[in-house]
């Protein structure tokens, strides 16, 4: 008689495609709430986006639908060291928006219109004096600018380990180092194939990140997530000359200084990546505008040397909202696409998945983030 070729499977009660902070996050709420769960991890845990992203922890600036999810999870980060155990090191820093001219000045003044006709009195105006105050090393030229005092910002790779150091002392499994090399529905649950071996589970969640779109194509949803890298520079040491995060109204530029003195300035240049290989690219050209617009706005940066660079591979959607969303199948869920600014929003997030995956109802916080909203006529628009 022949040897059977089927797989040998081991169980869980969840799976979760994806060691990055959202993957987590979710491990360490579904294992609060006595869930047996594992995280397959194709590499290692934080290795990409969650790993050396530039560490925003922001409410500031978020499009309409995110405000109340980031504003919620900013209460969980205030309690964040207790939540996972161990100093997560945040940096309330605070965090500000720039106005160079009369137009910024009246873009940013409409924002905060806007937020406080609908309830949000979170971010304010401020005028010169207070902007220099804040940020003395600011070029003359700026009027003012946005102003979240609560923002700040944390290590990406220190904070997403501590959520998997958390998660595991909770009880949840990582598998790192493995590839899912197939997917199957079965009756009551999943079927998942790995390089390293079989599961099933009764749930199966998508936080694979920048490859979620080649996993959602397996689960039979179709996602409209593109991969792409986000690039950042980073400086040798200063002197201490900045204290919140900087962004413009009407330049793509980042700018941070962490406590040891380096500078890290980013603000959404991209370069190609390879899923294949997990590489991500670099764009002088594309940096050079960073540096030349952080430059412009803090005089002392045209001093600064510039020591490395990275990429991290990030999931983007076409509107710049995340996907949150149960999948067409039962059991599954996708949780990706946030457009490299997710990070804050992991804390949130993973616990409000986690919710509705055990309670079955999804929670009203989620419903912008529909996987189905990309076939509407009218997207939302991302602002961020």
């Amino acid at each position: 008689m022949a040897a059977s070729s089927s797989p040998s499977y081991r169980s869980t009660q969840a799976l979760i495609v994806g060691g990055g902070i959202h993957g987590c996050s979710l491990a360490l709420n579904l294992a609060l709430r006595g869930v047996e769960c594992v995280v397959i991890e194709k590499d290692y845990v934080a290795r990409h986006a969650s790993g050396v992203n530039g560490g925003g922890v922001r409410t500031l600036g978020r499009h309409l639908a995110e405000i109340t999810l980031a504003l919620k999870s900013a209460a969980l980060w205030r309690d964040m060291d207790s939540l996972l155990d161990q100093p997560c090191g945040l940096r309330v820093s605070g965090n500000i928006r720039l106005a160079e001219n009369e137009q910024d000045l009246e873009k940013l003044s409409r924002r905060v219109r806007e937020l406080q006709s609908l309830g949000f009195w979170h971010e304010r105006m401020v005028d010169p004096s207070e902007l220099r105050s804040i940020a003395p090393a600011v070029s003359r030229h700026c009027l003012g600018g946005l102003y979240v005092a609560e923002d700040g910002f944390a290590n990406p790779f220190t904070v997403t380990s501590a959520f998997r150091a958390r998660a595991a002392a909770k009880g949840a499994t990582f598998v790192e180092g493995t590839r899912v090399t197939g997917v199957d529905v079965q009756a009551g649950g999943w079927a998942v194939q790995t390089d390293t071996g079989a599961w099933r589970s009764r749930w199966l969640f998508n936080c694979a990140g920048g490859w979620s779109q080649q996993l959602a194509q397996r689960m039979g949803d179709p996602l409209p997530i593109r991969a792409d890298g986000s690039m950042q520079i980073v400086t040798a040491r200063m002197p201490a000359f900045l204290q919140p995060v900087v962004g413009s109204a009407s330049r793509s530029v980042s700018i941070k200084q962490w406590p040891n003195g380096t500078v890290t300035i980013g603000g959404g240049h991209r370069a190609a990546v390879n899923l294949a290989t997990g590489q991500s690219s670099i764009r002088p050209e594309k940096l050079s505008l960073a540096a030349a617009s952080a430059a412009a706005l803090f005089p002392c940066l045209r001093q600064a040397q510039a020591v490395r660079f990275w990429s991290g591979i990030e999931a983007f959607t076409p509107d710049g909202l995340p996907i949150i969303d149960r999948g067409s199948q039962e059991g599954a869920f996708h949780v990706t696409g946030f457009s490299a600014h997710g990070f804050q929003l992991a804390p949130i997030v993973g616990q409000l998945v986690a919710r509705w995956a055990v309670e079955g109802t999804m929670p009203a916080l989620l419903a912008p983030f529909s996987r189905t909203r990309f076939s509407r006529s009218s997207p939302a628009t991302s602002s961020h």
